[in-house]
């Protein structure tokens, strides 16, 4: 945006000044430091942020314990899903809140200022990103695939902390990731209670695949493409994007093939069962043919 200054000369705002975005006021800050009084405050804020990431991560740990304590039959993976769908359901909310009507649009203002709904919304999953992963590595109930994914989320959300920027999309990312998360934890519940061989399996099964590729592939391509032509986003924030959207193909692998399986088994049963149909139906005919004759 440019603005005319007092003098009647063209004035550039440089990113240490206030520029327009999306209807509000996003104040961004450059590599180059042009505001030297942040430097003084950002190491106390980088504190507060890691204290209440750890009061985060201690209320996570509290669940889990009272949920062990209260379903102590069910299992530890039964409990920690439950923690895990909790965080799902509270993630989406709220980075669904961020994107549609707190703003800024991520695909049109990636890289500006970092909101207090954003901070808030980055700190809840970066403590519950570390939690499960120390569970994951403790129980080794999870591959390197999965290992990588948290690994991936917890740099770029304490990247994106420090930076004070890139909030907008690091909560769009979180949207599209966590989108799937309850209706593959329905899945493994209907597994445990021996009711995933059903219709509602068969449901739930079906609307996964179908919106982990229209979110993770579609629009998490649109959201790359977004970050990448953006001069506003830093170099580390793309590369942090392009890793995201590179495990998203892996996990697209592993559903592809899981799909391929289950329902290319399905399409043989349905096509023996008409085969069969076929034959008795044409032994009913002879049969009945004869019967005619006689």
């Amino acid at each position: 945006m440019v603005q005319t200054s007092q003098k009647g000369r063209l004035h550039h705002p440089t990113r240490c000044e206030p520029a327009y975005c999306g209807g509000r006021v996003q104040q961004q800050y450059s590599t180059h430091n042009c505001c030297p009084f942040t430097n003084r405050f950002q190491h106390s804020r980088m504190t507060s942020l890691a204290a209440v990431v750890l009061l985060c991560l201690s209320g996570w740990v509290t669940l889990y314990v009272i949920l062990c304590n209260i379903n102590g039959s069910r299992g530890y993976e039964w409990n920690c899903r439950l923690v895990t769908l909790l965080h799902g359901v509270l993630v989406v909310c709220i980075t669904a809140y961020i994107g549609y009507v707190d703003g800024p649009w991520p695909f049109t203002y990636p890289g500006t200022k970092n909101t207090p709904l954003q901070i808030s919304a980055m700190v809840l999953s970066l403590s519950y990103f570390i939690f499960d992963m120390v569970w994951c590595m403790y129980f080794r109930t999870e591959g390197p695939v999965m290992l990588a994914h948290h690994t991936v989320s917890i740099l770029g959300i304490m990247l994106t902390l420090w930076l004070g920027e890139s909030g907008v999309e690091s909560c769009a990312v979180l949207f599209g990731s966590e989108v799937t998360n309850p209706l593959l934890q329905a899945r493994w519940f209907l597994r445990r209670t021996g009711r995933y061989e059903t219709t509602l399996g068969e449901a739930v099964d079906l609307a996964f695949v179908l919106l982990f590729v229209f979110m993770r592939v579609f629009v998490g391509g649109a959201m790359l493409y977004c970050e990448l032509i953006s001069p506003r986003p830093r170099f580390f924030i793309k590369c942090g994007g392009v890793a995201m959207y590179a495990l998203s193909w892996v996990f697209m692998v592993d559903i592809w093939r899981f799909a391929k399986r289950k329902y290319g088994s399905k399409m043989a049963q349905w096509r023996e069962q008409g085969a069969r149909s076929l034959k008795n139906g044409a032994v009913v005919g002879d049969d009945a043919h004869e019967g005619k004759l006689d």
